[in-house]
């Protein structure tokens, strides 16, 4: 039932609104110095069975992938049986890492930071070859231990999931690395043979295997002294085990970082990997031969962790030892940041047309938010500070362009629940209804209440964003009365003047959204049956 206009001093006091000088709408750290020495950063990582060169750019705490290129070199395989690196592996590598050279120099990369795990420290020529690296394209490679390298994959963990408590495990060719983590910090770290290129080796077929995997699991056990703990999954093999486990449960979201399984999940699909055709698995899931060649002798290491550690969740992190060693260059006060609303801020700098009209969007619309949670107030600053950055899409598209680029970006600390809300909330911004929309398959992510919050939220901004020219802060502002359902909008001066037909129509529609009476204070009467925009 529309309200008439009336008159009234507002009685509520409102919540503080974001700090200027701190907090996540706070100064940039792009400001600092230290920060700034981070704009590009390059890591080449050496495994046992790919070298890869990623750049990251940005200084945010959830940088971009400037770059990202792989070679399933093999460096590692045979190494158990003769002790030394692949002989082609060798050659395909030291190519690759040629390339990677002359790439770094050319984008202005110095220095760029390399290690080498497994196969390079555990080959008795390994230092042969370091030296030959060195020679022949100048790049030092750094040998890490199994203790380091499995630090620093736990690292990377943290670096895309800040509050991930558990068992960080990172399985690669010639090893398995284990680490835990919680409260931002490294603990107990512990290194294994049980890399496939290793297991491949052992004679006696698939009972001799298990022995062997059971022993090294049990050490492990008591060494890292898990308790129900969640287990982070670090690593290619696993990546593809995930991958065939949304593949089997017809999941909707191929977003493989933070995915969540339950230990059963996990063992139905290691059955069903076990029964398949191997050609199959690869056509649905894209993956390379010679990645997949390695998932059957990962998924008996994976079937017996299971059984012997008994997570209550297995879960994947994209992030490993390469993002390890960016967050190894950070210093405490950029870890310290939230990694989803850095990289939202980043985005509204670089892409916005108003960039800081977020911060002013948000404290605008927070009078309607005072219970929301703190993962809910997460999601809602990180919507705000990206409700404009997707305007040069088409308008036929901008909602679903919204949408994507927050389900499908390589984003941290943000869950496949999360992804979905922010999606949805965005598309509400530029989009009045989601009915019929492809992307309902997604929404099934989201209990009914969530779906409802996302629209609210969307709705919010919507509206807000009318009031842009100003900053809404000077166009009036907003109260909500659950117990009564009213949302209350008092007017400025000026803000009478930019209260619309289309902005009364996206008010409605807000207050619709949420249930409420619309009520305008020092402004026009709410029109009855105006059409919703």
């Amino acid at each position: 039932m529309a309200q008439t206009t009336k008159t009234k001093a507002p009685k509520t006091q409102k919540p503080t609104p974001a700090l200027d000088d701190g907090g996540p709408f706070g100064r940039s750290l792009l400001d600092d110095p230290q920060v700034r020495a981070l704009s590009r950063f390059g890591v080449v990582d050496v495994g046992s069975n790919s070298v890869r060169m990623v750049v990251f750019d940005g200084a945010a705490r959830s940088p971009a992938y400037f770059y990202n290129e792989k070679l399933m070199a093999g460096l590692g395989k045979g190494l158990a049986e003769t002790g030394k690196l692949n002989v082609e592996g060798k050659k395909r590598a030291l190519i690759a890492l040629k390339r990677f050279a002359i790439l770094a120099r050319g984008m202005g990369i110095s220095p760029l930071t390399c290690v080498a795990t497994a196969a390079v420290r555990e080959a008795s020529d390994g230092p042969e070859f370091a030296a030959l690296v060195l020679a022949e394209t100048g790049l030092k490679l750094w040998v890490v231990n199994g203790e380091e390298e499995a630090r620093l994959s736990a690292q990377g963990v943290l670096l895309g999931w800040p509050e991930a408590k558990g068992i960080v495990c990172d399985i690669g060719g010639n090893s398995m690395e284990m680490a835990r983590i919680g409260n931002g910090k490294v603990g107990t770290r512990a290194t294994s043979p049980l890399g496939p290129f290793r297991l491949q080796q052992v004679e006696g077929g698939v009972e001799k295997r298990r022995l062997l995997i059971d022993r090294v699991l049990k050490k492990l056990k008591s060494k890292l002294e898990p308790d129900g703990d969640r287990i982070y999954l670090v690593g290619g093999s696993w990546r593809v085990i995930a991958r065939l486990d949304m593949e089997r449960r017809n999941y909707p979201l191929t977003v493989l970082h933070e995915y969540r399984m339950t230990p059963q999940s996990v063992l139905d699909t290691l059955d069903w990997i076990a029964v398949s055709d191997p050609a199959m698995l690869r056509a649905r899931t894209g993956t390379g031969a010679e990645r997949m060649a390695l998932v059957p002798l990962a998924s008996e290491v994976l079937r017996e962790m299971i059984r012997i550690f008994k997570p209550r969740e297995i879960d994947v992190s994209s992030y490993g030892i390469r993002e390890g060693l960016l967050y190894e260059q950070m210093h405490e006060k950029l870890r310290a940041r939230d990694p989803l609303i850095e990289a939202a801020r980043a985005t509204e700098i670089t892409s916005a047309r108003l960039p800081g009209f977020g911060k002013k969007l948000f404290n605008f619309l927070l009078p309607i938010f005072k219970t929301a949670t703190a993962e809910e107030m997460r999601l809602i600053k990180a919507a705000c500070l990206l409700h404009d950055t997707t305007w040069r899409a088409h308008p036929d598209y901008r909602a679903e362009v919204c949408f994507d680029n927050a389900t499908r970006a390589n984003l941290g600390g943000l869950d496949h629940p999360g992804r979905v809300f922010l999606g949805l909330s965005l598309l509400h911004r530029y989009k009045n209804s989601r009915a019929g929309s492809r992307l309902e398959p997604l929404f099934r992510l989201l209990t009914d209440d969530q779906i409802q919050k996302a629209e609210v939220l969307g709705k919010a901004m919507r509206f807000g964003a009318m009031f842009s020219a100003t900053g809404p802060e000077n166009a009036g502002s907003l109260q909500w009365f659950p117990r009564k359902k009213v949302l209350e909008l008092t007017l400025t001066p000026m803000g009478r003047d930019l209260f619309g037909e289309v902005t009364e129509a996206r008010f409605r529609s807000f207050a619709t959204a949420l249930r409420a009476i619309p009520v305008v204070i020092d402004g026009p009467a709410i029109t009855e049956n105006a059409p919703d925009v």
